[in-house]
């Protein structure tokens, strides 16, 4: 179901499409890439995040359930916190270690890319018999020269 009706008749996108379009596209394909890597991270730092309160919750729980002393707990749950932060910037730096990764690589197959562009527009204009810029450029430099010989003939 990609639409809801309303009561006017008019269609209101699902929550589904809401959150397609509620990413602005970048400009370059690196600039996608990264935005949906950044999109999947946040995600998934939500995800632990939500399963940390999930298990303070449920830590909770069992320490009442069992009588254990809440200041022995506290002190084990802000350990697991900072357990939890410390794995959080560890994946953060392999995150963006492997990001410039392949954004090197990216750049790279971005100049092959172009260079094969550019081959097959010089093919394209010679099998057309269509002079590139610098053929243009000779020519006329030639054509400059020539001319001042002449002249300097006629003196």
């Amino acid at each position: 179901m990609a639409t809801k009706k309303t009561t006017r008749g008019s269609r209101k996108p699902s929550k589904r499409t809401a959150t397609r379009r509620a990413v602005p596209r970048a400009a370059s394909p690196a600039g996608r890439a990264a935005q949906v890597l950044r999109g999947r991270w946040d995600a998934a730092v939500s995800a632990l995040s939500t399963a940390e309160a999930a298990v303070q919750k449920q830590v909770r729980s069992l320490l009442k359930k069992n009588r254990v002393d809440p200041r022995e707990a506290t002190a084990r749950l802000e350990e697991l916190g900072t357990r939890f932060g410390r794995e959080r910037r560890k994946l953060l730096k392999q995150v963006g270690t492997r990001m410039k990764g392949v954004q090197g690589r990216l750049k790279k197959e971005r100049k092959v890319v172009g260079h094969r562009i550019d081959e097959a527009v010089k093919a394209a204009l010679a099998a057309l018999n269509i002079p590139s810029r610098r053929e243009v450029a000779e020519l006329t430099a030639k054509v400059e020269s020539l001319s001042r010989k002449i002249d300097s003939f006629r003196r």
